[in-house]
């Protein structure tokens, strides 16, 4: 699938993977960012019927061990996963995934699910220190990838940083293929506001932009590249 595919009046079927104590607004901000193109929240909206046919018909689904058992993020209320690593939804186009501890190893149900779905999918995106939490599951190897540039920096400087992925600190997100990936927790809402105007509607980013009142930034300049300085963490591919 194209990177610049429209949406336009299709569906979609997006779930948002709910680690253990993962970052709350790396979710929020890119699931609530997304949605707000849905046709159902612009039906909400009041906007005209002309607008709301051109919308992205959504469906979300919230994945975790157990389907039912609330998963608790680093704040806010508990999220109640819909499906498991062993039961998911029956089919899935895009994959969200917020940051957690990256030093806490993903169970084999957990890593299964992503060896098996991330290949029919047509896009991933991590937000954060989510790409550093997939990493061992092999799926992000070869490709340019964010990540928190402050966890980076302190994996660099120890020569933890997994292998295999070219990881990229001068930039606030990056898409490469089917791989779209965040820095740090706010990088999430501009990672999903370049999702949507590669996307969607061009009348309705532009609409969603106005009535968040958001600005989006662009992947450079990075005003946190300087945290990753001088550690090689750079990418020369074009998103």
């Amino acid at each position: 699938m194209s990177n610049h595919e429209s949406l336009a009046g299709k569906t979609i079927h997006i779930a948002l993977v709910l680690l253990p104590s993962y970052q709350y607004l790396d979710a929020a901000a890119p699931v609530d960012y997304i949605n707000c193109h849905s046709k159902a929240m612009l039906t909400a909206l009041g906007v005209s019927e002309n607008l709301i046919a051109k919308a992205t018909e959504m469906h979300w689904y919230y994945i975790a061990e157990s389907a039912g058992e609330p998963v608790h993020a680093s704040s806010g209320p508990a999220q109640i996963p819909t499906h498991s690593y062993k039961n998911p939804p029956p089919h899935l186009d895009y994959i969200i995934v917020p940051g957690a501890d990256p030093k806490v190893p993903l169970s084999s149900d957990c890593a299964h699910f992503f060896k098996t779905y991330v290949p029919k999918l047509r896009a991933l995106l991590t937000v954060c220190t989510g790409s550093l939490c997939i990493a061992p599951t092999g799926v992000l190897d070869g490709y340019s990838v964010c990540s928190n540039k402050f966890i980076l920096r302190q994996l660099a400087l120890a020569k933890e940083l997994p292998k295999g992925i070219n990881w990229v600190g001068d930039r606030r997100w990056i898409v490469d293929g089917k791989m779209w990936t965040g820095g740090g927790i706010t990088a999430g809402l501009d990672l999903a506001a370049e999702f949507a105007r590669r996307h969607f509607d061009p009348d309705i980013v532009e609409l969603v932009k106005e009535v968040s009142e958001e600005t989006p930034k662009p992947d450079v300049p990075d005003d946190w590249a300087k945290i990753t300085e001088g550690l090689g963490l750079t990418s020369t591919k074009a998103t």
